[in-house]
Order: structure tokens, then C-alpha cells, then sequence
């Protein structure tokens, strides 16, 4: 009993002082994440895309229920009232355009055809003062490549990716499609898994081919969250103009990223963006969510959730990170997502809070 009672005590002593001030002079304060995340004035508007997403049907989880009522989208096809609805609120929100995704036509034909719905279904509707971009999503699993097959290796499936992009050049010719100091806007999903031993050369093809059929591309390619910038440098240099990053309040499964995310994230942000401009020449572009709730797909997870409870502030908090870390040029920021309802990221209105998230991101983004 006394050699369990001197270890409590041992604990005690170390726990206590962990808390106090060190020899060194260092407090809890010092900490290079305890700042607040101020303010920052909106001087000029920035350019706001949200991730569209084909949701097929709500999860039984979900418990928000959007103010349109929850919907489904058989096989892509958006019900043309909600549509139009979805792009009456998106006006609310000052968002600039909607960001679709497609799949590989070549490989993934069924998803492809799918996600051409939605698109398709945005414009049947009245987009006149909406615009849209692509999203290319990359799946190397798709592909069947590796980095020790690369994709140059097999003349078919190079063909193939390059023929993805070509079959939707004439929807990145539409007067609605969205433009980048006048180029195309288009991101590549999974660009850190593009396995090539020369992308620099499958890019500037690609761009190539694409400019035969009038269309000068902006590329911004992703790589994955919580990565550092230099993981993946061959991807990207002498490849895409821009860099974004999964949304990093998505899938937040670490303690302590949650305890400071918006000061975790701007950080990390920081020397990415520097790191990126520095070495290979690339601009970047922040992406952030409203909120996201691991109970809807997975009940029994004990990750940390960022939860609607508290009026907007977080969000207000990552509007204002992404502001202090986007382009002084280009000004895009990203938000994942519109719809995306099965991990509760959407800025759409629910019945619980309305359109506060609309409210939130036209203060936060464009002059009042």
C-alpha cells in the first residue's frame, strides 16, 4: 500500500509541476498557438467556390434537415426546384461559383455519368449570376498505378486521363464557367497521387491539348491534410499554379489539432504557403468547413467533433485564418462544403440555424 500511495503521490508531484512556471521562465502562455485570431477587414472581395457534392440520399443520422426539405439525387439528377433554391441561397452567402466533381470517364463510367448529372442539373437551372468550376477527382486506384508504375508507363491509360479532361472542354468554355486571371479554374482531386516520374511533362500535355480546343487552364492541385508542404514537391512543380489541401476540420482525429484548431491550422497554413511560393513557385488556396460531425457515419466514434454550438464563432474564426493565408492575386478560398449533409459540412440552411452559415460567409468574405 505505501509503494502505491509514493507512486500516486509521484504522479501528483509531476502533474502539479507540469502546470507551473519552469526554471526556464516559460509559461503555458508562450506557446507559439496562444493567440487569438483577430478580425480582418475585408478591403476587397475574395473568390468563393463550396464543394457541391452528389449526396444520393440523407443518411438516417443526420438529424439537420435542410429548410428545402431533405431530398435525394437519383443518379445525379437534382430536383430542378432545389436546385434553384440552392443557388438563390448560394447568392445569399456572396459565394462566386459551385466546385463539381467528375470521375474518369474512361475507367469510372458509371460515377462519371452520375456526377455529369448533377452538373447537368445546375445548368438546366438559371445560372445567370452563378458560376461553376470542375473538379477532376484522381483516383490512382482507378488507374492501377504506383510510384513504380507510373502512369507515363502504360500509353493507354495516359491517353486516358488526358481524354477525362478533354471530354468536358466545351463545359470549361461556358460563359458560366468560372475563370482565374482569365484562364479556366480547374482542380486536380488527389494530385499527390498522380504517380508519374515526370509530371511536369503530363501537365504542360495536358494544358497543351486543352489549348488546342481554346481553353487556357489554372490548375490547382490538392494534397492531402496535415501533411508538410515538402512531401510531395515532384507532383507539383512545373505541373499546377496552385495548391489546396483537404479541409483540415474534416476528419479531425487528433486531440490537440481540435483543442486549437484555428491557430493550428493557420500555422501550419503559413509555412505551407511561404514553402510553396519559396520552392516551387505555386500559389495556394485555403479550404474550410462549417462544421463536421464523425456520429453520422461512424455512431460510435469518440473523435473529437466541431460541432454547431456556438453561434458560427469557429467558423467565423477559419474565415478569418483562410483570409490572412490566401492569394493576394488570385483571392480564391474554398469552402468544403455546400451540401455535403452525411458529415454535417454543409453551409446549405437547415431548420435549426437557418442561414446563419450564409450570413457568416458574405460578412466574413465580401465588402458590406
Amino acid at each position: 500500500m505505501k509503494r502505491i500511495a509514493f507512486i500516486i503521490y509521484g504522479c501528483l508531484v509531476l502533474l502539479f509541476s507540469s502546470c507551473v512556471k519552469k526554471d526556464s521562465g516559460e509559461f503555458a502562455s508562450d506557446n507559439i498557438l496562444n493567440y487569438e485570431i483577430k478580425e480582418v477587414p475585408v478591403t476587397d472581395d475574395f473568390v468563393v467556390g463550396a464543394w457541391y457534392y452528389n449526396t444520393g440520399n440523407f443518411n438516417a443520422n443526420v438529424t439537420e434537415v435542410p429548410v428545402v426539405g431533405k431530398y435525394s439525387m437519383p443518379n445525379g439528377v437534382v430536383p430542378p426546384a432545389v436546385m434553384s433554391k440552392h443557388i438563390e441561397y448560394a447568392g445569399k452567402a456572396g459565394l462566386d461559383y459551385f466546385l463539381f466533381q467528375f470521375r474518369s470517364a474512361s475507367r469510372d463510367a458509371n460515377n462519371y455519368k452520375s456526377d455529369s448529372t448533377v452538373i447537368k442539373s445546375f445548368l438546366d437551372a438559371n445560372t445567370t449570376n452563378m458560376k461553376f468550376a470542375l473538379a477532376y477527382n484522381f483516383s490512382s486506384g482507378t488507374y492501377a498505378i504506383s510510384t513504380t508504375s507510373p502512369l507515363e508507363k502504360d500509353a493507354v491509360k495516359l491517353e486516358q486521363f488526358y481524354q477525362d479532361v478533354l471530354r468536358v472542354a466545351a463545359l470549361l468554355s461556358n460563359t458560366n464557367y468560372m475563370k482565374t486571371d482569365g484562364k479556366a479554374l480547374l482542380y486536380i482531386m488527389n494530385a499527390q497521387q498522380l504517380f508519374s516520374n515526370d509530371n511536369p511533362t503530363i501537365y504542360k500535355t495536358l494544358r497543351s491539348r486543352v489549348a488546342a480546343l481554346g481553353v487556357q487552364l489554372y490548375i490547382v492541385g490538392m494534397q492531402d491534410r496535415w501533411t508538410p508542404p515538402a512531401r510531395y514537391p515532384f507532383r507539383y512543380q512545373n505541373s499546377v499554379d496552385a495548391i489546396y489541401h483537404q479541409s483540415y476540420s474534416s476528419q479531425l482525429n487528433n486531440w490537440d489539432r481540435w483543442w486549437m484548431l484555428p491557430q493550428t491550422m493557420d500555422q501550419n497554413w503559413k509555412y505551407s504557403k511561404q514553402w510553396f511560393a519559396d520552392n516551387l513557385a505555386v500559389d495556394y488556396v485555403p479550404n474550410i468547413s462549417p462544421a463536421y460531425n464523425w456520429k453520422i457515419t461512424q455512431p460510435t466514434s469518440v473523435n473529437p467533433n466541431y460541432p454547431r454550438t456556438d453561434n458560427g464563432d469557429m467558423y467565423r474564426k477559419l474565415c478569418n485564418v483562410a483570409k490572412m493565408n490566401a492569394s493576394t492575386t488570385t483571392r480564391l478560398i474554398l469552402v468544403d462544403s455546400w451540401n455535403k449533409w452525411d458529415e454535417d459540412m454543409q453551409l446549405e440552411p437547415a431548420n435549426s440555424y437557418g442561414e446563419l452559415y450564409l450570413n457568416i460567409t458574405r460578412e466574413e468574405f465580401k465588402r458590406q
